[in-house]
Formats: structure tokens, C-alpha cells, sequence
């Protein structure tokens, strides 16, 4: 079983325009709602690929109610944790060459209680996972150190857990020893502090984290594919896509890696396939099978170092 925790979910709305330009009107040429979040996405993802996949979700207001019936009709195991505020709504309107412009809300802030009901009933939902996700941003109310709690309090249960989330949070949830971490290019270089502009700098980046505390890292580098740094090796992945939204696109390739065993270069291969798959798909929609298919993954075991990873 992989259970997801995500503590900032959305109703996420994605429009499809011809090209956006400031200031006019702007007639859609396709619409999507869906389930939104990190941790969400995940699971999604894991389902609609014959996995398990339980989510705990913090939703208040009649979007939150909207977000439930979402996540119910994908056949995700549901544990809704409920809250004063109401649950945020994120638009995303896309371009046809896939150029994302996101306008996220901040979220409801939880209080003290709500987070800590929202930690409890988390652990009263693990004992059969193998896996635990917790991913996103944190909703206003919780403090940077909220994943690593969480890190701490999960030790005990056995399941590895993996974080992917961004900023301070990240950091400190690195120093706290998950099992596996998903930074993209931009949360990397955060969580370093520098530029990363080759190969062997995003290796050294993910390098640096794994002696903070992370096991493993998978850094995703959009177009450039993934790069995987663990104890067994260093391996690079990428596929070609045909973009059509990279909305999710990060969320589908972990949950690829994890479906795959989350270790070694034929996870790595899974979660690049995944992630390529998404790209071509529309809103945040997560690929099955048939979108999978026998996609073409090229995995290096001897990376090129000195390869640009900026798109």
C-alpha cells in the first residue's frame, strides 16, 4: 500500500488557450477540473496503474466536498480530514507548446488542533503501508518543520518515507533522514543554495543532501529527464515527449520510481516514462498503461558530466 499525505490539496483548473496575452479576452479551447496536490497526484497516478493507493487530505467548504467526489471517482482510497477553512482553488491556463501560467491560492490556514488531527489520523493509516509520500506545500498555520516531525513520528512504523515539497520546509525535512527525496532544478538549487547548470552539479547538489540526511534522490530536470544518486549509483534517464502540459508531470514520474521498486536504474527508467507520458496529456490528467505503453526511456550508467541541464 502507498498512502499519500497532502497537506495543502486544491480544485485545480486547468484552461487551454490558443495564446495568452495580458489584458485581453481570452476564448478557452479546453477545460479540465481535477483533484490538485503533490501527494494527490501521486496516488491518481498509482491507481490509474493498478496499484493501492490511500489519501489523507485535509478538506473544508463546499470546494472540499468538490475535492472528495473527485478523488472518490478515481477509486482513491479517501481519508478526509476536515477543516474550518475551505480548500483552495489553483487555475492553470496552458499554451499550446506547453508554456504553464499558474495562479495557485495559498491555502486554508489549519490551526494547531487541525494539524495535529491531521499528524494523527495520518498514523492511524499506515500500518499496512510500505511507502508513505508527503508532498507539497504547506498550508499557512504549519511550520517549516512540519515534515520532519512527521519523518520522526513515522520512523517507528517501518514504511520509507519520501518528501517532496519545496523551500525551508525541504531543507529541513532533508536533515530529518526520509528515504527518498524529489527535488526539481529549482527546489535544488534552493535547497543549496547555487545555480546548477551541468550534470555533475546536480549530482553534487543531490550529493550534499544525501550527507544532510536523504537516502536517495531523484531530481527531476523537465525536458532533460531525471537524474537518479543513490548508494548503488549515479544514473541519468530521458525520454522524448510531445508536451502538452507538464502540470503533475513531476508528481507522475515519483509515482513511477515508486511503483517500479524506487530504487535502481529500472525505477528510474519507469518514472521518466511516466513523467513523459504526462507531459503529453492534458491539465494534471495522470497516465495508465495505455498511455505508457513501450515509451522509449534512454538510461545512461555514465553520465555526460558536463551536459547543460537548463532547457
Amino acid at each position: 500500500m502507498f498512502v499519500t499525505l497532502t497537506a495543502n490539496p486544491s480544485v485545480d483548473r486547468t484552461i487551454e488557450v490558443d495564446r495568452l496575452i495580458r489584458g485581453e479576452l481570452h476564448r478557452a479551447t479546453g477545460a479540465h477540473v481535477q483533484p490538485g496536490g503533490k501527494g494527490i497526484n501521486v496516488a491518481r497516478a498509482l491507481v490509474r496503474n493498478g496499484l493501492k493507493a490511500r489519501a489523507v487530505v485535509p478538506a473544508g467548504g463546499a470546494d472540499g466536498d468538490h475535492l472528495i467526489s473527485l478523488l472518490r471517482a478515481y477509486n482513491i482510497d479517501v481519508v478526509r480530514v476536515r477543516t474550518a477553512e475551505p480548500v483552495r482553488s489553483n487555475i492553470s491556463v496552458v499554451e499550446p507548446d506547453a508554456t504553464v501560467t499558474k495562479v495557485n491560492e495559498s491555502g486554508p490556514h489549519l490551526s494547531g488542533a487541525e494539524l495535529e488531527t491531521l499528524c494523527d489520523t495520518l498514523m492511524s493509516h499506515v500500518a499496512d503501508a510500505e511507502w508513505v509520500v508527503a508532498a507539497g506545500s504547506l498550508p499557512p498555520g504549519a511550520g517549516e518543520d512540519f515534515y520532519a516531525d512527521l519523518i520522526a513520528r513515522l520512523a517507528p512504523t517501518g514504511a520509507k518515507v519520501v518528501v517532496d515539497t519545496s523551500g525551508p520546509a525541504f531543507r529541513t525535512s532533508v536533515k530529518a533522514g526520509p528515504a527518498l527525496v524529489k527535488p526539481n532544478l529549482d527546489e535544488l538549487e534552493e535547497a543549496v543554495g547555487r545555480q546548477l547548470d551541468t550534470v555533475r552539479d546536480v549530482v553534487d547538489a543531490a550529493q550534499e543532501l544525501r550527507a544532510l540526511g536523504a537516502g536517495t534522490v531523484l531530481a527531476s530536470l523537465g525536458s532533460k529527464g531525471a537524474v537518479l544518486v543513490e548508494d548503488a549509483g549515479v544514473w541519468c534517464a530521458n525520454a522524448s515527449a510531445e508536451p502538452r502540459s507538464s502540470v503533475g508531470a513531476g508528481d507522475a514520474m515519483l509515482a513511477g520510481f515508486l511503483a517500479a521498486g524506487g530504487s535502481g536504474p529500472q525505477a528510474l527508467a519507469t518514472a521518466v516514462a511516466w513523467g513523459a507520458a504526462a507531459v503529453s496529456l492534458p491539465g494534471s490528467t495522470m497516465p495508465g498503461p495505455e498511455d505508457v505503453g513501450a515509451r522509449r526511456v534512454r538510461v545512461d550508467p555514465r553520465p555526460e558530466w558536463d551536459e547543460k541541464v537548463r532547457e
